[in-house]
């Protein structure tokens, strides 16, 4: 067999069943391969940033990695932003990115880069095969490095030469590695600082902010009288009814200092010490008491489940039921705001549905709106380059097998620059709605503009305008093979919304704001 079908039958053996892909020549070999090999679902992305926010999204839900295909180092570099969103996210993907051929690339042909080099600023690991016979083993440490606890990004550089030419070899599984264990002196600190004091803040991130570990957090609340709070940047939360009422560290540098300033010792349970996402004239970078002291009990690459269950026994934290939310709020009337379609969404969405958030500044005040929802999952974008909202709720809806309603909350602006994933969703039949919400200029941008002292005039404003000429949101999505409705008040949202989560297909709202 030749090194491509190696690699294919390889992944398969591995467990890695999905490819996100957009091909070019070099991948060629590759592409026969995935053909000639029945059980790899293959998925289309038009723009590589697509490809890789897909995969992101599909390891949050699926919690395995899948591959994607992408065309030599300039293909890699159109899906870098979201594949450092997915880095912070610590999504598992396995890249395979074509190459020139081992004896054709000293002529410095024109799709010719360093794309070992560009792989390594967003990959923990990376690898350019150099023979047929060893991309079956290669393959096998990519998958291996990939599902590394909680998740990694491993890129595997494939020579055309190497996948058309024969000898191939099937490589075998390898398991990943187990997760570092909790310190069992970490554990027995935490627990003194919690009966001792009372200005502790626990600091949930990754997997401390799923089901199971929010239960044991609980237990520890219910326990100690400690606060609790999620970090901003939380990849993928488990919310609404039966979870705990999270709130995150606020964006904003004056919100956040002011919410962590009573807090003199700070638990880090899969969390880093919190800073601004920028600096600002004459602001701190940090947002927490500069005598706030941190305490590890888990690192990100170790359990919090683990280290929470530890925690709770030794303080003897008796078993404590989850808060009741009160009732499931109303929906919204009216012209639209940002409560009132928080509270439309609580009112309507379908049990256990997912979503992926890229509602930039509209949406930083949902989660207290929301906490009466049926449980549900909540994605958010994690490394802070825009692009992410759509591809992510595209790969969610495939991670989740088709069977649970995907609701993308999406800002207007980050939504051009991945607009494709609505053709992918049409193509795939998917069912996700998606929320765009129009106000005709990226909003975030004014806001930082007046965070650093200054009011934009008209030619600032005319970098952040998007209304000349306005974006006809139910043109674009029908051009993409999508159905879509515009909504100007919040009742006429809410029927829109009930109307898709009864669908199958993907629709999409445009929102006015």
């Amino acid at each position: 067999m030749n090194g491509a079908k190696s690699l294919v039958e390889t992944l398969l053996a591995a467990g890695v069943d999905t490819c996100f892909a957009n091909p070019g020549t070099s991948e060629m070999h590759f592409v026969a391969a995935l053909d000639q090999s029945p059980g790899m679902k293959c998925v289309l992305g038009l723009q590589e940033n697509i490809v890789t926010g897909m995969a992101d999204g599909y390891f949050r839900l699926a919690r395995k990695p899948a591959c994607t295909l992408l065309h030599c180092g300039p293909g890699l570099a159109n899906g870098m932003g979201n594949l450092h969103n997915a880095r912070r996210a610590r999504s598992g993907i396995v890249n395979i990115v074509g190459d020139q051929a081992t004896y054709h690339r000293p002529y410095d042909a024109p799709l010719t880069a360093d794309t070992a080099g560009m792989a390594r600023t967003v990959s923990a690991w990376v690898r350019t095969s150099a023979g047929t016979a060893d991309l079956g083993r290669d393959a096998v440490e990519a998958v291996r490095a990939a599902r590394t606890f909680p998740g990694q990004i491993a890129t595997l550089i494939l020579p055309a030469d190497v996948s058309w030419q024969e000898g191939g070899v099937v490589g075998a599984p390898m398991a990943p590695p187990l997760p570092p264990a909790i310190e069992g002196q970490a554990v027995e600190k935490a627990a003194r600082l919690l009966r001792d004091r009372r200005d502790v803040l626990i600091l949930l991130a990754g997997h401390g902010v799923l089901s199971e570990a929010q239960h044991l957090a609980w237990r520890v609340v219910r326990a100690t009288g400690a606060a609790v709070m999620a970090s901003y940047v939380n990849a993928h939360l488990a919310r609404g009814r039966g979870r705990m009422p999270l709130e995150r560290v606020p964006y904003g540098m004056d919100q956040a200092i002011q919410a962590l300033d009573r807090f003199r010792h700070i638990i880090l349970v899969g969390a880093e010490p919190p800073v601004g996402f920028f600096g600002y004239p004459g602001k701190p970078s940090i947002q927490y008491h500069p005598e706030t002291r941190f305490h590890v009990l888990s690192r990100p690459d170790q359990d919090p489940v683990e280290a929470l269950r530890a925690l709770a026994q030794a303080l003897e934290a008796p078993e404590a039921a989850m808060p009741d939310p009160g009732p499931r709020p109303a929906p919204g009337t009216g012209v639209p705001t940002p409560e009132g379609l928080a509270r439309t969404l609580a009112a309507t969405m379908p049990e256990q549905a997912i979503v992926s958030d890229e509602s930039i500044s509209y949406g930083r005040g949902f989660y207290k709106f929301t906490h009466a929802a049926p449980a549900h999952d909540w994605l958010h974008l994690a490394g802070g380059a825009i692009g992410d909202g759509m591809p992510v709720a595209t790969g969610a809806a495939l991670g989740a097998g088709r069977q649970r309603r995907v609701i993308n909350l999406q800002a207007d602006g980050s939504a051009m620059y991945s607009l494709q994933s609505l053709w992918t969703q049409a193509r795939e039949g998917l069912p996700v709605t998606t929320i765009l919400l129009n106000n005709r200029k990226y909003n975030i941008l004014i806001g930082e503009y007046a965070s650093v002292g200054a009011t934009p005039g008209e030619t600032a404003m005319s970098m952040l305008d998007l209304g000349n000429p306005s974006l006809d949101w139910v043109k674009l999505a029908h051009g993409m093979g999508v159905e879509a409705a515009q909504a100007t008040t919040l009742e006429r949202c809410a029927d829109l919304m009930k109307s898709s989560f009864g669908s199958k297909a993907p629709f999409l709202i445009e929102l006015m704001v």
